[in-house]
């Protein structure tokens, strides 16, 4: 991505289609040049002005407000220009080319963005943070991304950085003076502060990995043997008829997706063909997209009709030739045609049966017809995630923040063993630099061009 402050970017900054304000928005060295070209007369600074907007006739384009912010006391760092006029495409279209013509070029995605985050306006877990309020999907979706907008995301990792680095000096310094009296790396305080950093590490890894889940969900796959009653259960999850149901096995022959929520968790939700051999060359490439779905999901709800003893018996046959090793459910679903409750039975524990285990599964008893057992099905939806609901301090974090934080971690983790076990200070001090390092990559103090233009490309033209 470019990332010359030498020349003037500019887009228009609403979204596209008509509205009663439209948005063009400028930043670089030749916005005042323009506002003067444009304008009857440049705004005051930080001051809305009422402004016809010109062509290069002097004919009205369209007229509104104008709004000006000298650099660097501005989003971008630079001299900024806001011109608000109607919505309606071709007057923003007109409005923008004139715009170019007086000298600026068409921004590329999140190049207003990037250049608030290369002047020092933003750090980059801030940056992210923008594009994430924009296309968060629930109220706490958006409190997280606000909270890591203003900076508290980026202030636990830099209070981290520090405590790190004090750390490191305390055990330098020791390293450095072989020969005094106190041993320093045997200190207790030494030992009091790593293990206050590691529960530093470990509760804001709990409200990042909680943002994640936010900002992206949980995909779920409900899959299942025909007329087993996957589509009801969509239906009643999603609290409209968002499937069709039907007596007839092989309704569904593609997949359905719907997007749900639950106590602010996003739920991806899949609603697919019947598992079984049809001859239908149609129903045939459906059962195949399933497999599909299946193989990508984060979890699956495998829906059996508990009314059909034949389908009762072969769970275990087809649940092993699900295509994944992703934690799955068994939904025993119709339990109003056989009397049973509604009932969650939780998994058995697979500790000490080794590393290469089966997924572990849980079964619940439900009946979508009824609703019965379905807020068994959400609580567990959220359980099985670890999800808690707002107000627990969530932060909006992305997997590349959760891996670096994973990472820095790991160094900590590693550091505490070799202090406790050899007092290896050079050691100590070595894997204390990694996890310092780790947690750069997620504010930006350590990263890529690379990472930068996949993160920034990524973002809207406008923004």
């Amino acid at each position: 991505m470019p990332a010359s402050s030498s020349d003037t970017i500019a887009a228009i900054a609403t979204a596209p289609g008509r509205g009663g304000v439209g948005v063009v928005r400028i930043s670089g060295p030749a916005c005042r040049q323009i506002a003067s070209a444009l304008l009857e007369r440049p705004p005051p600074p930080r001051m809305a002005a009422l402004r016809e907007f010109r062509d290069a006739d002097g004919l009205p384009i369209d007229h509104g407000l104008a709004l000006h912010f000298p650099g660097p006391a501005s989003f971008t760092g630079e001299d900024v220009l806001e011109l608000h006029g109607h919505g309606g495409p071709v007057v923003l279209d007109l409005l923008l080319r004139r715009v170019l013509a007086l000298g600026a070029r068409l921004a590329e995605p999140g190049e207003f963005t990037q250049r608030a985050f290369l002047n020092g306006k933003l750090d980059l877990a801030q940056a992210e943070a923008v594009a994430d309020l924009i296309d968060s999907g629930s109220d706490e979706a958006a409190r997280a991304a606000v909270r890591s907008m203003q900076g508290e995301f980026s202030l636990q990792v830099h209070d981290l950085v520090e405590a790190l680095l004090q750390l490191r000096m305390w055990i330098e310094a020791a390293i450095d003076f072989p020969d005094e009296d106190v041993d320093f790396i045997a200190d207790r305080a030494l030992a009091e502060r790593m293990d206050d950093i590691r529960g530093r590490f470990a509760d804001l890894a709990e409200a990042a990995r909680q943002g994640a889940l936010l900002r992206d969900g949980l995909t779920l796959v409900i899959a299942g043997r025909p007329n087993a009653g996957k589509s009801s259960l969509l239906n009643r999850l999603a609290g409209y008829d968002a499937a069709i149901v039907a007596a007839l096995p092989g309704t569904t022959r593609d997949v359905l997706r719907e997007r749900i929520e639950i106590d602010g968790l996003p739920l991806h939700v899949l609603d697919t063909a019947g598992l079984r051999d049809s001859p239908d060359e149609i129903e045939a490439e459906g059962i195949r997209r399933a497999h599909r779905e299946i193989e990508r999901a984060d979890r699956v709800l495998f829906v059996v009709d508990a009314a059909d003893p034949d389908a009762v018996d072969a769970v275990e046959r087809d649940i092993a030739a699900l295509p994944t090793r992703a934690p799955r459910t068994v939904v025993y679903n119709k339990i109003d045609r056989t009397g049973a409750v509604p009932t969650l039975d939780a998994p058995r524990s697979a500790e000490g049966r080794g590393t290469l285990q089966e997924p572990r599964t849980t079964t619940l008893h439900l009946s979508a017809s009824t609703g019965a057992g379905l807020d068994l099905l959400r609580r567990h939806l959220k359980d099985c995630v670890g999800f808690h609901p707002a107000g627990t301090g969530a932060l909006s974090a992305r997997t590349r923040h959760l891996d670096a934080l994973r990472r820095a971690r790991s160094h900590v983790e590693a550091a505490h063993r070799l202090l406790v076990e050899r007092h290896a200070g050079e050691l100590v001090a070595q894997e204390l630099t990694d996890a310092q390092r780790a947690l750069g990559e997620i504010t930006g103090e350590v990263t890529s061009e690379d990472l930068l233009g996949r993160i920034f490309a990524a973002f809207c033209i406008g923004k």
